[in-house]
This record gives C-alpha cells, structure tokens and sequence, in this order.
C-alpha cells in the first residue's frame, strides 16, 4: 500500500472517513451474503450492482496526487495500522519530521499509532524468543523461573482479554445503530482513568499510554467542530483528571522506555534512534502537538502552569522534527512575556532546557527568538511593565551566557545593528532620526547587553573557571562606544533622564567585569549645568519625576526646581557609585582621576554660592554636592594613605596588579564605599514606600 498522501489525510480528518469506513464494511458484508448464496462467479456482478445503488448521492471518492485513491486507503491500512507497510510509511513520515521545515509536510495529528501495541504486546514473537530463552540462555532462564514467573506464562490471550472491554467500549454499539449520523462516542469515565493509570504505574504499559494519550486529544479537541473524536467528555473533574493525568505520566512512561542523557555539561542529548524509538516517535509528536494546542485555551492558571512544566521533559524525544521545536518556541515566548510571574518563569526554564540540547540549530532559533520577543515587548515602557521587563532581560542573559562561542556570533551582530543606528542618527541629524536611538527599545537593548556582558565578564566567575576569560569580552569596547555615542548625539536638559538610562548600564558593567570606563565626563556637565542654571527656575506644583519610566522629560518639567532636584540627586548618586567602583576606586591611580572632578565640582559650588539666587541651584542640591565632593577627599586620602607603604616601581606592572587586587577587596570599607552603601539602603526603603503607595497598602510617604 502506498503512502497516505497529504489530501488523503484532509479527507480523513474531515470527518467522513468513519462513515464511509463502517458503509464499506457493511457492503463487505453484503459481498460475503450473497457470493455465499449465489456462488463467487455470479455474485460479483450483482455485488457491484448493490454497491452502484448503495454509493448513489454520495460525493465522489477524491483521488490522491501519488496515485492512492481512498478506496485503496479504505482496506483498513490507515485507520487500522496493521500492514507492515504502514509501519515502513510511519518511519519514512519520521524521517521527513527531522528535516527542516522546507521539505517538512504537514503533520497529521489523526495518524494510527496500532504499531505501538506490538512494541507492548506481541504475543506470537514473544512466546518463540521465550521458548528459545532456554536454549540460548539457561541461566536467565532459570532466573526468570525464580523471579518471574509470570512472564513466561505469558499468553497473548490474556491481552486480548484485558483490552475486550475497552474494545467494546471504542465500538460505541456500531450493532444497535443503524443510522451513522446518530453514533456518539463513548463517554470518558473516572474508573476508565484509573484503570489506565494503574496500567502506567505498574507496568509502563504502552498500550495504556496510546489509550491515554487518544483520550488525551479528545480533551486537547474539545468543542470543535471539524474534529472526529474518539471520547466524549462531559464532566470538568474528568477533563482535569485526564490532562493532569496525561501530562504527569508520559514523561515517566517514556522515560521507562527510551531514556536519554544528561551530560556534564548540562547538555541534554536525545535517545539513540532504536526501531522502539522510530515507532514511538509519531505517537510522542502527535501527544506533543496536542499539548501546544492546548496551551493557547488553558484558563486554568495551575493547568497551564502544569502543562508548561511538563512538556519541558519532552523535549529531548521532540529535537529531530524542526517544526514541532519552532512550535513550541514560539509558545513559550508568548507565554515568558505576557503571562504571570510564575507561568513566565516556567516557560523561561522550557525555553532553557531546548537551548540546553547538543544541537546548536535549535541554539541559534533560541537566542533569535529570546532576542526579538524582548525587543518587542519593550516598546512601552511604564512603572507597570518595568518589573517583567526586567525579568525577562534577566531570565534571556541567562539563556545567552548558556554558551559564549555561540552567543558572540548573535551578540555582535545586534550590538552592530544599534551601531548602525547610531550612526545614521549622527550623519541625518533630524527629529525622525534621532527617535531611532531615542526609544525605550534602544535603551532596554543597550542595558540588556550591559546585562549579558556583565554576567558572562563577572571577575568572580572567571576566577572560579580559573582565569580563562570569556568569549564575549571583546564586545565590551564596542558596546561602550555606542553607549558614550548615544549620550552624546543630544545634550539638552531634556535628554537627561536619557542618559542616565544609558549611565545605569554602563555603571552595572564596569562593576562586574571591573572594566574601567569614563564616565566622569559625562555625569559632571550635568551636575555643573543643574547647579548653576541661566535662568531662573519656574515655579511649579508638578510632582517629582520618577527618572526610571522616562527617557525624554515633558515639557512643563523644563527648567522647573522640581526637576532640576531630581536630577542632582540622581547624579550625584551615580557618580559615587562609579568612584566607589573596585575598576575606580581600586585603581592605584585613584588620588589622580579624582583631581579634574573635585575641581568641577568646587568651582560649581562657588558659583552657585556667589550667584544673586536667580540662577542658582537650591540650598538641598548644594549640600548634596558638598557632602559628596568631602567623601571623595577622603577616600582619595585613603588610597594615599596605602599606597605610601608600596615598595615596587610603577614599572612593574605585575606587583601593581597584585596591589590593585588587594585594594578592591577593600574599597567598601572606604569613605566613599560607607556613603553609597547608606545611600543605596536609603533608597531602597523609599522605593518600597512608593510601591506600597501605588498599590494602596500605605496612603503617607514617610522621609
């Protein structure tokens, strides 16, 4: 029998390939009434007659473009799966499943699985390799005396038995019903479950998984209206029972079955292509694709929890047939980004576990599509989205730091990309220009490789990994020339809150990887600017600005006292985080980069104290320069202090390093290190007391 082309399954789940199956056996029937009265030579042209009456007004039978017509499909092959070139047909459509999806088919999700009752059940085959058991191997034989007798008084009629009940139960009184269009199926019970649940614990039992995983469809199916479905479900407990029961087993059952390895690594590799492997295949794509669908109408929130959590543990039997991983990608990343906290966390760890398998294909699909689904999340930015925003760049770093060499090719290429922008904002230079840099995607972009580069240039896990450094630090430079660039493309009061987005990352990459990186230069032109202001400063009742949920400051906020508060507290903040840094402060240079800063610094505060008061910066904002231009003094006095005990010349660049290594271990007890630690804690407790504001829980703000 040739292959069930792609119309022939169309037609089959159509839903007229039942009845015109039970209409064909009923004109068998007749065939074998008449040929037993008439004799087999006369009967065949009256058979022909009776089925010519029988076949009027029905739709003619579509022929399939291999040459199969459906009257060859209707012998029983297809439905029934007992051919052996059924099997041959299954194997070759698994083959197709693991090509990529230019030459992949459609998968049919109603194919026959029969073929997987002889891998649980083969009565005849079983009891010949038992009888030669005894002359081949004696003393296995003899052990499966003592320990098993059961298997070898094995009998295939015992099977048989077992599964009568259910046979009838699948038949749906095809005897009773005369009329095709009244049969129901039949009614999926609680003790039905059980028992197919008893036949997976005990026994890992194939035939009660196949049983399963068909009820499994009908649940996946229910309500549509194009789907022929071999169970009806009528109640919610069994339709909650059957799915929990269906996602918790499978993956143990085949487990049992064809196991796979985890390697050191933490890469996952997929089962050995066995013929038990090959025949289980199709059924495990078929359940797998039942699951996808399913997955987009779960309400319920512990269901879809669950189902995403287990069709995890599917997929190493899934990573040969392309289209079935893109599926599935594709759903998790929906999920990871506008689902709840935990459900996003748990389609995070799916997503995870495909990019821990040994094919890189599938690697590269991963970090696309992690990429791309963050990039279009973030086009909005508000105090309501930050949180999963910034979940979501957390949990994809760590989906890129799984391996660097691979990581660095998709890496370049997009911190090119924001490059190339930058660039071309540079050279036009107008509004529509400038809103290709100026944009929330642009910012989470930078800080989400600021966040990447930080993780995988992390001083103490390449310490851990014995000094070996990582694949990605050669973006570091590049990344921070785009960062400065975009600081610099527009330098207008309104753009602060710009560039302190940008600052932020930079600030998280030099603490990590303990690259040193200017910042300076660009955080005290804001702080001068603020502080001794051209004109004088508008009177408003505006609210202060929260700096994190804005990258462009509304007009009404120009030149406000409200604004200019928030600035110099924001700045100020900063660039002591940047001093205190272990690549800053830990330098043995340290007395020496400070001196242009406190210069700036001091020169700023005398004119803010000598201005008419038009202009300049309010008493609250010069304290909080004074208090950090004295911690900076002090902490300079305090690597001096230290350096005068050093023996070695600034030639040997080996004695410095070690010396340099030894300081940053020590820069938090520092002046400046005790500063930013208060300060951190400080506001800290305050954002908490905005979150609890904004949720109701506390109606005052507390200083």
């Amino acid at each position: 029998m040739g292959k069930a082309s792609k119309a022939t399954k169309k037609f089959a789940s159509s839903g007229q390939l039942k009845k015109v199956i039970q209409a064909r056996h009923k004109h068998q029937q007749i065939r074998k009434r008449t040929q037993g009265k008439r004799g087999a030579g006369r009967a065949k042209p009256e058979v022909a007659d009776v089925e010519a009456e029988e076949n009027e007004g029905e739709e003619p039978v579509p022929k399939s473009k291999k040459g199969m017509s459906v009257d060859d499909l209707l012998g029983g092959g297809f439905m029934d799966g007992s051919d052996d070139d059924q099997e041959e047909d299954e194997d070759q459509d698994m083959d197709e499943a693991g090509s990529d999806e230019e030459g992949e088919e459609d998968f049919d999700d109603d194919a026959s699985f029969a073929s997987v009752d002889d891998l649980d059940a083969d009565g005849e085959s079983h009891l010949l390799e038992l009888s030669k058991l005894a002359e081949k191997d004696p003393e296995f034989y003899k052990y499966l005396q003592e320990n098993d007798q059961d298997l070898l008084n094995f009998s295939p009629d015992n099977l048989d038995a077992m599964d009568s009940d259910e046979d009838e139960d699948e038949a749906g009184g095809e005897g009773e019903d005369e009329e095709m269009d009244d049969e129901r199926s039949p009614v999926l019970t609680n003790a039905q479950l059980r028992k197919w649940q008893k036949a997976l614990l005990e026994q890992r039992s194939l035939r009660a998984l196949r049983k399963l995983l068909i009820a499994f469809r009908s649940a996946a199916h229910l309500n549509e209206d194009d789907q022929v479905l071999a169970w009806t479900i009528d109640s919610s407990s069994v339709y909650n029972k059957l799915v929990t029961t269906t996602l918790r087993y499978t993956p143990v059952v085949l487990e049992y079955h064809i196991p796979y390895k985890t390697l050191a690594n933490g890469k996952i590799k997929p089962p050995t292509q066995t013929q038990k492997f090959k025949t289980l295949q199709k059924l495990v794509l078929s359940y797998f694709h039942n699951v996808i669908h399913i997955l987009s109408h779960l309400t319920d929130k512990e269901l879809l929890l669950l189902a995403v959590t287990e069709s995890a543990k599917l997929i190493p039997y899934i990573v040969s047939s392309r289209k079935s991983v893109k599926l599935y990608l594709k759903k998790c990343l929906e999920l990871w980004s506008s689902s709840e906290d935990n459900i996003r966390i748990a389609a995070f760890l799916a997503i995870r576990r495909l990019a821990s398998v040994t094919d890189e294909s599938i690697m590269d699909h991963v970090l696309k599509g992690t990429y791309l689904t963050l990039i279009r999340t973030s086009k909005s930015t508000s105090v309501h989205t930050l949180p999963s925003i910034n979940l979501m760049k957390n949990s994809a770093s760590e989906v890129f730091c799984i391996d660097h060499s691979t990581s660095y090719q998709h890496a370049f290429g997009y911190i090119r990309q924001l490059a190339i922008h930058l660039r071309n904002s540079m050279k036009v230079k107008t509004k529509e220009a400038y809103k290709q840099v100026y944009n929330w995607q642009y910012v989470h972009c930078i800080d989400f490789w600021s966040i990447v580069l930080a993780r995988a240039c992390d001083t103490r896990s390449q310490g851990e990994n014995g000094g070996k450094e990582s694949d990605l630090k050669p973006l570091i430079y590049p990344l921070v020339q785009v960062c400065l660039g975009a600081i610099k493309l527009i330098s207008t009061s309104r753009s602060y809150p710009f560039h302190l987005h940008i600052i932020r990352s930079l600030l998280h990459l030099t603490k990590h990887s303990e690259t040193f990186i200017p910042i300076s230069p660009y955080l005290v032109p804001i702080l001068t600017s603020t502080l001794t202001p051209s004109s004088r400063p508008k009177p408003s009742t505006l609210r202060p600005l929260d700096l994190e949920v804005q990258i462009r400051a509304p007009q009404q906020y120009v030149k406000t006292r409200v604004y200019s508060e928030g600035i110099i507290e924001e700045t100020t903040y900063l660039l002591a985080e940047w001093l205190s840094g272990p690549a800053v402060q830990g330098s043995i240079s340290f007395p020496e980069i400070v001196v242009p800063i406190v210069v700036l610094l001091r020169k700023s505060l005398k004119g803010a104290r000598s201005g008419s008061g038009a202009g300049a910066g309010s008493g609250k904002d010069q304290s909080l320069v004074k208090v950090l231009l004295e911690r900076i003094e002090e902490s300079a006095r305090w690597v001096e202090q230290r350096r005068k005990a050093v023996s070695f010349a600034p030639g040997k660049l080996g004695d410095v390093e070690e010396w340099e290594r030894t300081l940053r271990l020590k820069v938090e007890d520092s002046p400046l290190g005790k500063y930013v630690k208060v300060q951190r804690k400080t506001r800290e407790k305050r954002r908490k007391l905005v979150e609890k504001a904004r949720e109701g829980k506390d109606e005052i703000l507390e200083e």
